[in-house]
């Protein structure tokens, strides 16, 4: 796989792989950004400088960027265009995340590339995908999930539905199911010879990831009434509750025996932990957990419930997260440069992944160009012609 080439050799389950990435924003980047940390060689093309940057942030913590070799490319050109297709024809995946018809307008398109590298992995990210009477229209992580339906079920009873983050669309629905259709699409390619395009929509990928939910409502286990199931706030034992100091805590003791343990450290009234499904006593439930929960403060309430099965956790900011006890024994964070961030996951007992760090001089355009066989003086003229960027 990839170009074979010796400077490319990383650590991971994937090095010797060669990915392409078309630079954007959201899903395609983190996956880019992970499939780099499991050993791929990834080259992140970028267009020459058109203006500021959505969310720019300095180089330390732009991990769009992070663990790839960046190439420059002035795509407008033929000149710009024909350099992408010589990386494809060593590659073995390309990730882009335009509108449908977008990289066939620039002539880099399934047909061409897979023309010049039939084992090529076209793997494309979209919002609706690539047909459909959405699929040429703008959106955003809480767009998709209006029309998958899951954003309906996300909020309080009585509330509007609430944004999770770009959680759910961008990096589940859009990312994890990006990466697995990657991965999937090279091993079938491992044993056929062939390659194919991956067709990755953040609306499927949400969809998918709810379809438990879609089954729960056939058997009659979920109701279309947001914060009145079991898994939405509706149920007093999962849910989150205020602490005397402001901050909160999150009870989850779905089966009996963590509910009766949480009843009894509580304590719960005995009429309450006896009836832990009985929703006519939900309401009532809910406000003794409330007023007792109200009592202390979330650490001690932490301190309490810590080495017991009642699945009451403290109610972290990011801020906190790397400094749990738990969190800092597994190393669930870890310090790259200025920037303090997740580890790399998930992980791997034999080729461990490794933590991507921003580009440096030696993965710029010039290197990347010269792993194409182009000499120093092809480059620089390139660079003076403006095809390319240092």
């Amino acid at each position: 796989m990839g170009d074979g080439s010796s400077s490319d050799a990383k650590p991971g389950p994937l090095a010797g792989l060669t990915i392409v990435e078309m630079a954007g924003l959201g899903p395609a980047p983190l996956a880019a950004l992970m499939l780099s940390e499991m050993g791929a060689h990834v080259i992140r093309i970028e267009r020459m400088a058109s203006g500021k940057a959505f969310l720019a942030l300095p180089p330390e913590h732009d991990l769009d960027r992070h663990g790839r070799s960046i190439l420059k490319l002035d795509l407008k050109r033929s000149e710009g265009i024909g350099l992408v297709l010589r990386l494809l024809e060593k590659a073995d995946v390309l990730i882009e995340g335009f509108r449908p018809g977008v990289m066939e307008r620039l002539g880099i398109g399934p047909q061409e590339a897979q023309r010049r590298n039939p084992k090529l992995i076209y793997a494309r990210m979209t919002g609706f995908g690539q047909e459909g009477p959405l699929a040429g229209r703008a959106g955003h992580d809480l767009t998709y999930l209006a029309y998958s339906g899951v954003l309906h079920a996300i909020g309080p009873r009585e509330g509007k539905p609430v944004p999770p983050l770009n959680l759910v669309g961008d990096y589940g629905g859009g990312t994890m199911f990006l990466i697995a259709g990657i991965l999937a699409a090279l091993v079938e390619a491992s044993r056929s010879g062939k390659g194919q395009v991956v067709d990755a929509a953040m609306v499927d990928g949400a969809s998918m990831l709810a379809a438990p939910f879609f089954a729960f409502m056939a058997a009659g286990f979920w109701t279309n009434r947001r914060g009145s199931n079991l898994l939405d706030s509706g149920a007093p034992f999962y849910d989150t509750y205020r602490t005397s100091d402001g901050k909160h805590v999150a009870v989850a003791c779905l089966e009996p025996q963590f509910f009766a343990e949480f009843a009894k450290l509580l304590p719960l009234e005995q009429r309450f932990a006896a009836a832990q499904y009985d929703r006519s006593m939900w309401d009532g439930m809910r406000e003794a957990i409330t007023r007792r929960i109200g009592e202390k403060t979330r650490d001690e309430w932490a301190a309490l419930f810590e080495n017991t099965d009642a699945c009451v956790a403290p109610v972290l900011s990011f801020c906190e997260a790397p400094q749990h006890p738990h969190n800092l024994a597994r190393g669930v964070h870890v310090r790259a440069g200025t920037l303090d961030r997740p580890a790399p996951a998930p992980r791997f007992s034999r080729t461990p992944s490794e933590t991507a760090a921003p580009p440096s001089d030696e993965e710029n355009t010039a290197a990347v160009l010269e792993r194409l066989g182009i000499s120093p003086d092809d480059i620089e003229a390139l660079a003076k012609a403006g095809i390319v960027g240092g």
